[in-house]
């Protein structure tokens, strides 16, 4: 960004991981560090009473991390319950307070979202298709064939690899597959959108409006200070 800003030009953040974000606008908490007394005795009690009552325990000590992790996230359930019996605060608290140096430049954020949840729905439904068409399922089997990959892998927990691996393995019926990771997918759209929407000074314009580009550029023309950039 540095070097973008020497040469005139003004950088363009893009993409949605939000947390990344957030973390170069305000900067992170300090986050206490794993405590395997806790740990062990948190996973103690997953083992008893299963995976459905530790997210029902975060949605109600911190309902807002329980809305961006995934009821299925184990690793990430336990690291939320962790943090709030190690501070006494919910892990959205901590990631709501930044610390650090601020980023030393004005920022335009700007947010698209769809007009028409259906479409989004239609546009998730493509992408499933052509993953599969692609060979989702052989490739997950590739990577089941090495024999050096589990299913609690960070990278094989992701959104359609995650519901593959578990119906190649017989954990889920294959027929139904399809089915679960476009259910899947739908809620991590709806946690994105509600990430967003909680994201503060964003501006926010209709993906499928047909005036887009043209209002994005106005908004820009804007906002920029065009003298210094075409210098």
């Amino acid at each position: 960004m540095a070097d973008i800003r020497e040469r005139g030009r003004v950088p363009l953040l893009t993409g949605g991981t939000f947390l990344y974000f957030r973390a170069l606008e305000y900067g992170l908490s300090d986050m206490p560090a794993a405590d395997p007394a806790v740990r062990e005795r948190l996973e103690d009690v997953l083992r008893r009473e299963g995976l459905p009552a530790m997210y029902q325990r975060l949605q109600s000590v911190d309902p807002v991390a329980a809305a961006r992790i995934h009821a299925t996230d184990p690793q990430r359930i336990l690291r939320a319950l962790e943090v709030y019996e190690l501070t006494g605060q919910p892990l959205s608290a901590l990631h709501a307070t930044g610390r650090g140096e601020p980023l030393p430049w004005r920022v335009l954020k700007l947010g698209l979202v769809p007009a028409d949840r259906a479409v989004l729905h239609a546009r998730i439904g493509q992408r499933l298709a052509t993953m599969l068409a692609a060979g989702l399922e052989g490739e997950v089997r590739a990577l089941q064939a090495r024999g050096n990959l589990h299913a609690e892998l960070p990278a094989l927990r992701a959104v359609g690899y995650r519901q593959m691996w578990a119906a190649l393995e017989g954990r889920e019926n294959m027929d139904e597959v399809a089915e679960r990771i476009l259910v899947a997918t739908r809620q991590y759209a709806r946690r994105q959108l509600t990430w967003l929407r909680g994201e503060p000074g964003v501006e926010y314009f209709e993906l499928d409006d047909e005036r887009l580009v043209q209002q994005l550029q106005r908004r820009l023309d804007e906002w920029l200070d065009l003298t210094m950039i075409k210098n």
